[in-house]
């Protein structure tokens, strides 16, 4: 599921950084990123800690609201 999200929200490329503010595969916002305790900022992670934390978010949210557009094109609960 979360490679299909990071393919809606940067075209599963984990490691991108397009200037608009948010980064690596599931486009975190760097204050969220850090927020959750990432070091550094989303696209210089691993895949694997890029879900960890996505994943933390999720379960604080009780969904997939930070990624709007893309969980309500895949069907996924916000």
């Amino acid at each position: 599921m979360w490679d299909s999200l990071a393919q809606c929200e940067s075209g599963g490329d984990w490691s991108i950084d397009t200037g608009n503010g948010y980064y690596g595969g599931l486009q975190f916002a760097a204050s969220t990123w850090s927020g959750l305790g990432g070091s550094g900022l989303p696209n210089e992670n691993s895949k694997e800690e890029q879900i960890r934390l996505a994943t933390v978010l999720r379960d604080q949210s009780g969904g997939y609201g930070a990624w709007p557009s893309c969980a309500a094109q895949l069907g996924l609960p916000t």
